[in-house]
């Protein structure tokens, strides 16, 4: 295989890296409180499955963090979120009515976790009050 196939192969089967505006509604933002199904802690951008009822009605949206290497460097772990803690999230929803959120703020009330992710990076810990 030649260096030119195999840099396009490379170039393929990396995952591609999205600009927020292009998925979500950056001007607007959106809260919940929801029931976490699933944490996927995956590259580039891991996210948890959570089900809302907005209008009494139960939606399941996708909910996307930071990318995984600035989340691993403050700490966060595949087991940081499990199925079934209820949480509260802001963020910025999908265009389009997609059932996607680009998350902000995120807290568990049960240990008074939070999660931060402002303009420069995500940052997380436990409340104390």
């Amino acid at each position: 295989m030649s260096k030119v196939a195999l840099a396009a192969l490379i170039l393929l089967a990396a995952p591609a890296h999205h600009s927020l505006s292009g998925m979500y509604d950056t001007g607007a933002s959106v809260s919940f409180e929801g029931v976490i199904r699933e944490f996927h802690f995956v590259n580039p951008h891991p996210y948890l499955t959570v089900e809302v009822k907005p209008n009494s009605r139960a939606q399941v949206w996708k909910m996307e963090l930071d990318n995984r290497g600035e989340l691993v460097a403050i700490g966060m772990t595949i087991t940081t979120f499990r199925s079934g803690d209820r949480i509260t999230v802001s963020g910025n929803p999908g265009l389009a009515g997609a059932k996607i959120l680009y998350v902000r703020k995120l807290e568990r009330p049960k240990d008074r976790f939070w999660y931060e992710q402002d303009e420069t990076a995500p940052s997380m810990g436990f409340s104390k009050s």
